[in-house]
């Protein structure tokens, strides 16, 4: 277990579900009995794969295709004022994730304290943060429900642009920082993804416009919306022929001299024999089927020869007056503005977000075994990267290499190939791997010479090239 001492961290380090608190809440739909909103099973496991860390267990959401909800209360709120907010977890999805969420919510404060067996989708939050992945859409959420100073009414406020959440076979840590000047930053895997203001990038802002349309202007009769229109002095030109057409024979044209005029396109297929089953008598004279006149197939064609159309130079079209500018024209029409009765003005949102009592995990999710773990919510930068230093970090650094050997070795190769700016390293590493490609290929000549050379072309020309020098030293 960590010795930092954070306003809340879980390490699930005792194995067990501590203060952590499973959904109890139900739903009643018409004429059915109530039952458990929340089907899905929640353990406390080691991760599938063997654990960095010995008796490392995390927080699992097991259940596929189900709904799961799971919280647990702080000692006491959780007040934002002069310092940061920091939200950090770490989550593993350990059967991918093709259509779910894995986003934490920071369960606010009300009149009536908070009950985690009753904790649900309509229990207010304060922050919602995380990966969400279903279809074409991936992104990382943060929700934040500010209070209107003005009315109490609490609003959703969703983050724009938000970045895509990463989905894969590793450990991923999702950090949150929002900053009491209101600034905010968003890391995945301790790299910032996302920077950004809560009071120009959020969406419906957190403050309204000073003013808005009056609902009660209209549009008044005699405005003109026609920017243009067409020129009421312009009259047709004296040699306009509307009613000459589009396209004309082309009289250039001559028929080709292999056209043959009495041949028709098809004739009856001499093939074609009338079928044994067939009576003329009741089914009428027999017609062969018709094929493509082979005749023609040699020739320019055949049948009646017209000439190909061409464009009509002298085509016009259709007559009308060049547009003009409307001298009586009065621009876009738009409503007047007038002071907005709602209008207020939060300066800092940051330090007025309501207090935070407990935090949870309320998920739909079509992958099961997804794993959270190292949970921290605190008001220290510090912490958390430290944090992450001696839990993350670590873990991360061995689950790298471990899926870079799996996908080398997946791919023939159980060497992994070191960073090219480790020159030495490097070179050694293109050695050995020329020197197994070239046994390969005298293994492969005995059998085929043609062959194991068309087959590694790259090391057969490097032998040569060596003979090659070898013969001009010596």
């Amino acid at each position: 277990p960590s010795k930092i001492d954070a306003f809340f961290l879980e390490q699930f380090a005792n194995g067990d579900f501590g203060k952590w608190v499973k959904s109890e809440a139900t739903k009643k739909e018409d004429g059915k009995e109530e039952e458990s909103r929340y089907t899905g099973i929640w353990k406390i496991l080691e991760p599938l794969a063997e654990p960095y860390f010995k008796g490392d267990h995390g927080l699992v959401l097991s259940t596929a295709a189900a709904h799961h909800a799971i919280s647990v209360p702080f000692e006491h709120p959780l007040v934002i004022k002069d310092k940061p907010l920091v939200v950090q977890y770490e989550v593993k999805f350990q059967n991918s994730l093709e259509c779910g969420g894995a986003y934490i919510k920071l369960i606010s404060q009300a009149d009536a304290a908070f009950d985690p067996t009753q904790f649900n989708d309509k229990t207010p939050y304060t922050i919602m943060f995380g990966p969400d992945r279903c279809g074409s859409s991936n992104k990382v959420h943060f929700i934040l429900r500010h209070r209107n100073p003005k009315t109490g009414e609490v609003t959703e406020k969703h983050l724009t642009n938000p970045p895509a959440a990463m989905i894969g076979q590793t450990t991923v840590l999702y950090t949150l920082i929002v900053n009491p000047d209101n600034s905010f930053e968003i890391r995945i895997n301790n790299r910032a993804v996302r920077n950004g203001n809560l009071l120009t990038d959020m969406d419906p802002p957190i403050n309204p416009p000073a003013e808005i349309d009056d609902p009660n202007d209209r549009m008044p009769d005699d405005w003109v919306l026609e920017s243009q229109i067409p020129d009421p002095k312009a009259t047709k030109p004296a040699d306009w022929d509307e009613n000459a057409p589009k396209r004309i024979p082309n009289v250039k044209a001559e028929k080709p001299a292999d056209w043959l005029d009495n041949e028709p396109l098809e004739i009856p297929d001499p093939e074609d024999v009338m079928p044994e089953e067939w009576d003329e008598d009741e089914d009428g004279d027999y017609e062969p089927r018709m094929i493509a006149n082979p005749k023609c197939q040699k020739a320019s064609g055949c049948g009646k020869w017209e000439r190909p159309m061409m464009e009509n130079p002298a085509y016009k079209g259709k007559w009308s007056a060049p547009m003009i500018a409307n001298p009586a024209y009065k621009g876009v029409w738009a409503p007047r503005k007038i002071a907005n009765p709602d209008y207020f003005e939060d300066k800092q949102p940051a330090i007025g977000m309501t207090p935070i009592v407990g935090a949870g995990f309320e998920l739909w999710t079509i992958q099961d075994q997804i794993l959270f773990d190292n949970i921290y919510v605190g008001q220290s930068v510090d912490q958390a990267e430290a944090l992450a230093a001696e839990a993350w970090v670590p873990k991360h650094e061995v689950e790298e290499a471990k899926l870079a050997k799996e996908k080398a070795a997946a791919a023939g190769n159980d060497e992994v190939m070191p960073d090219p700016r480790d020159f030495v390293n490097f070179a050694r590493y293109q050695y050995r791997q020329f020197v197994k490609d070239a046994t390969r290929l005298v293994e492969a000549a005995r059998q085929d010479i043609g062959k194991a050379i068309a087959d590694q072309p790259r090391v057969a020309g490097i032998i040569g090239m060596l003979f090659v020098a070898m013969a001009w030293i010596l």
